[in-house]
């Protein structure tokens, strides 16, 4: 359906894609701002830190469990009840399909019960759209997307319109921080305990690669990074404390070299097909934005190449509804919804019309 709405729309959204059950309430207004209202995550990072990775099963159940709970406190946060809400918006993918399929029957259930419209969310979109949310960002924007499932530079051209640059070839960036902190025994999540240990490292004391830098591609590879050092780690025997600080800071300060290389590429290719912006934009959305060394060269390079840094406030980083609820009022706002009959998917790449990248697999 496609009838584009001329009013303030206010919208529920859930997220049940990985290991968070969320549900937020966002509310955008005629010019196109938006203001969240409420935005519930509800963490299961105890049940999973035992395994040291999220487990499908363990996620899946704890979403059924919780649900219905989160919404009605979203709605009750948002001191708001059903007849105010215009639509519900629920991640139908990509992500873990048992905790996709959760959300979405949840969403599907209300919209059916309450005769709300229906907007089915592409979880990456979420991510690509909040700085619309939290700044006000303008089309077109170059986005670098670096989470647990996922690195790749799009440019963003417009409500579901994408024009991928580069996608990682093998590991995402936040799945080879979380490998990474589970070889070093440093528990789960792995980003924030990997970014805690190596701010007391030396990042000079093993020699890591920085995989494809200088490659003319746009294009991530971390799995050989990942692979030295696990060689080095196993190399030192036993791990002291600051073998460990040394560790993390070699790892993430590579890691951040490579998103560096890449990420400039990306921007000499976003002045080719965009050579008449005059002030251009880079957004830096997923868990991995959290991380404030990424941050802090991520600054500093677009100060140098004339861009504009954005990346949403530290809770918009990580998964959560709020992205959810505002990419279908984006979309809602054009007059896009989805019968009852959307499917969920555990692949769904914002460009699909991109060429497989080589090695990529499934995860481009």
């Amino acid at each position: 359906m496609n009838t584009q709405n001329k009013k303030p729309l206010t919208i529920l959204g859930i997220e049940s894609s990985c290991d968070e059950t969320a549900a937020s309430v966002v509310h955008r207004n005629l010019d196109g701002t938006g203001t969240i209202l409420s935005n519930i995550v509800l963490s299961q990072d105890a049940a999973h830190a035992p395994y040291g990775g999220v487990v499908p099963e363990i996620a899946a159940r704890a979403h059924v469990t919780q649900m219905d709970n989160v919404v009605a406190r979203a709605l009750r946060e948002a001191s708001l009840d059903w007849d105010d809400i215009d639509a519900v918006a629920a991640t139908a993918g990509p992500g873990l399909i048992g905790g996709v399929i959760v959300g979405l029957m949840t969403a599907k259930a209300i919209a059916l019960v309450r005769g709300l419209p229906l907007i089915a969310v592409n979880h990456l979109e979420g991510h690509a759209l909040t700085a619309r949310l939290t700044a006000g960002v303008a089309f077109p924007y170059l986005l670098l997307l670096v989470s647990g499932g996922h690195t790749q530079l799009q440019i963003v051209e417009g409500v579901g319109r994408y024009r991928r640059l580069g996608t990682t070839i093998d590991d995402a960036l936040g799945e080879a921080f979380d490998k990474t902190a589970k070889l070093l025994g440093l528990g789960f999540p792995g980003g924030a305990a990997v970014e805690r240990a190596a701010a007391t490292g030396n990042p000079n004391r093993f020699a890591l690669p920085r995989p494809l830098l200088g490659r003319q591609d746009c294009n991530f590879s971390f799995s050989g990074l990942k692979t030295a050092l696990r060689n080095a780690a196993h190399g030192l025997g036993s791990l002291s404390e600051p073998d460990i600080a040394d560790l993390c800071a070699g790892f993430q300060s590579a890691a951040a070299d490579c998103i560096e290389d890449r990420a400039r590429r990306a921007m000499d290719a976003f002045r080719e097909h965009h050579p008449d912006h005059a002030t251009p934009v880079i957004v830096v959305a997923g868990g991995v934005a959290a991380n404030a060394t990424v941050r802090a060269t991520l600054e500093r390079l677009a100060g140098e190449s004339g861009f504009t840094l954005h990346c949403p406030p530290q809770q918009l980083c990580t998964d959560n509804a709020a992205m959810i609820a505002w990419a279908g009022a984006e979309h809602l706002a054009l007059g896009d919804t989805d019968s009852l009959d959307a499917m969920p998917r555990a692949r769904w790449p914002l460009d699909p019309d991109a060429e497989p990248a080589p090695g990529a697999g499934v995860k481009a």
